[in-house]
């Protein structure tokens, strides 16, 4: 089936290949009548369109809408209003009868935009271009994470987390930094995908592409327009492998298909939209549903690598479940999962409070970003009288936070920002509440 075979593709970097535009309607992998469908409701809601628009809108080259367009003429569902210089300039309508047809179409699915991809031609894809393809070292780890003051052995447990492409668990204490290095994990994805505008499953139209989460690149590698034999397919975009975040927000139904009975059509899950890239889980144990009943719902794509969704009309299919799944938390693993699930998590990575020197690197790094000169003294008395004297452990966010304070209270009073005892005072008992 077309977007199976390696024939069909042609080169995206140095490993991945980009599916090849399709030359028959055949090469589609889509059902004649589904793109009589879509064009038929495309030219209802467009109007009168040249045949190089409607190559644009479908995203298909225009020697397949050709064929497609005169089996739509034979079949009286539009007609040539006016023809131009060249065969791109030819403007067509659709008949009274085609009109009759597209309402029937639009009430049925108010999708009129690019042709999607078959549901083969997307499994193959993700595969070709899956996580576990990545090549994550030290060196590049140590590239990425340049600036960044984390511990060697976080570091590294990190890397080799990613290069594995199993799930991870973030574990410690609240400002600990779990987040931001979750995030940052996103710096470790190496080459772009092709993600498609929609996939077709069973006659139903799902929604991939998601702005939101994908970001185009441009594409060097496009061969010129006339070479037609290496011309990379249009339904799909060449993006960076995407990251989706979820926090509190997350619930069950979010993992599953989105439905939307005005539009008759569907939004892929977050978990679907991020494969070949980054998943995040930030917050566990702050959703509406429990994290066992979360846990539950990954532990077959966790094992298989791939998901099962449904469609309204009840037909289930499986989709790939290519993503590096990382859950952040600051409850401990043994208080979320049992055992047989923590067992499914390739690495359980505590993230705590750090030394002095790395704090002190922080607070210097945070001082200088808001123009509030570092004075030593002033740190000490931090470290001693307040950290210490409060039993308050050396958490990643307090530099940032503290610093912060005192020069919103600078600003406000029109003064320099200045890091003496009395604005350090001031900062600490405002955001621990300790008066």
């Amino acid at each position: 089936m077309t977007g199976t075979s390696t024939a069909n593709v042609i080169p995206l970097g140095e490993t991945v290949g980009f599916p090849r535009a399709p030359r028959t309607l055949d090469e589609t992998g889509l059902p004649l009548l589904f793109l009589v469908e879509l064009a038929t409701k495309l030219l209802f809601v467009r109007g009168q369109m040249r045949l190089t628009e409607l190559s644009q809108q479908l995203r298909l080259p225009a020697i397949v809408l050709e064929n497609l367009l005169a089996f739509m003429r034979a079949e009286r569902i539009c007609e040539v209003m006016r023809r131009g210089e060249t065969d791109g300039d030819i403007l067509y309508e659709l008949t009274d009868a085609g009109r009759a047809r597209a309402s029937e179409y639009l009430g049925r699915c108010k999708y009129a935009g690019a042709a999607p991809v078959s549901l083969a031609a997307y499994v193959a894809q993700v595969e070709r271009q899956s996580v576990t393809k990545m090549d994550v070292t030290r060196e590049g780890v140590n590239d990425a994470f340049r600036g960044l003051i984390i511990k060697p052995e976080v570091r590294d447990q990190l890397g080799a987390a990613m290069g594995s492409g199993r799930a991870l668990f973030l574990y410690g204490p609240a400002g600990a930094g779990k987040t931001y290095l979750a995030e940052r994990l996103a710096l470790l994805l190496d080459g772009d995908i092709a993600v498609p505008h929609a996939i077709l499953v069973d006659g139903e139209i799902i929604q991939v592409f998601d702005p939101l989460i994908h970001t185009p690149v441009a594409d060097d590698h496009r061969p010129a327009a006339l070479d037609v034999m290496t011309r990379p397919d249009q339904r799909w975009v060449r993006c960076k492998r995407p990251v989706a975040i979820t926090g509190g927000e997350l619930t069950l139904r979010m993992l599953d298909l989105d439905f939307d009975a005005t539009s008759g059509f569907y939004q892929a899950p977050p978990h679907v939209k991020a494969n070949n890239g980054l998943f995040v889980v930030d917050d566990l144990g702050r959703q509406i549903v429990t994290p066992e009943q979360l846990m539950n719902r990954w532990i077959v794509p966790m094992d298989r690598r791939h998901d099962y969704l449904a469609l309204h009309s009840g037909t289930k299919f499986a989709l790939p479940f290519d993503v590096v799944l990382v859950f952040s938390t600051n409850l401990q693993p043994a208080d979320v999962a049992d055992p047989a699930f923590l067992r499914r998590l390739g690495y359980k990575i505590h993230i705590g409070p750090m030394d002095e020197d790395d704090y002190r690197r922080i607070f210097v790094g945070v001082c200088e970003a808001r123009d509030v000169p570092f004075d030593e003294a002033a740190f000490q008395t931090l470290l001693k009288d307040y950290h210490e004297a409060h039993d308050q452990p050396l958490l990643a966010c307090y530099p940032r936070d503290l610093v912060n304070q005192i020069a919103d209270l600078a600003r406000y009073l029109g003064e320099p920002a200045r890091l003496t005892r009395e604005a350090l005072d001031w900062a600490w008992h405002n955001y621990f509440a300790t008066r």
